[in-house]
């Protein structure tokens, strides 16, 4: 299990989740994650297996290994697995309240706008989504 790619779930139609997922692609050049969609098959599958609700997710998820993480958690856990320098913004999150990440998860749509459809991958990262 632990040769197996870590999934991040996220809000396809999320614009923030978006640019989270744009910037996965762009420093995840060793392809150690793959993608799905909150609204997609196996985003759905992930989310109700790891006790979070699939028709109103408030959270981005990480599996990795088998462990569910969630929130700031979820974060950090992508930071740390990026090269370069990204593990040091990962080890000042332990100080963000998750409180603060919840109330920005409730409202994304209204700071951050809403698309109409899920992010389409382009055909070049296509091979990194599940759905």
């Amino acid at each position: 299990m632990a040769n197996e790619p870590a999934v991040v779930v996220f809000d396809g139609v999320c614009v923030l989740c978006s640019r989270w997922v744009d910037f996965i692609l762009r420093h995840d050049r060793a392809g150690r994650f793959r993608l799905a969609a909150m609204q997609g098959r196996h985003g759905r599958a992930l989310l109700a297996a790891h006790g979070l609700s699939p028709d109103d997710p408030a959270s981005l998820l990480l599996v990795a290994d088998g462990v569910g993480h969630i929130d700031t958690a979820a974060i950090a856990g992508v930071l740390q697995r990026l090269d370069g320098p990204w593990r040091i913004p990962s080890a000042l999150l332990r100080w963000f309240a998750d409180p603060a990440y919840r109330w920005v998860a409730r409202h994304r749509y209204r700071l951050f706008g809403q698309r109409d459809a899920c992010r389409m991958p382009d055909p070049a990262e296509a091979w990194r989504f599940l759905d």
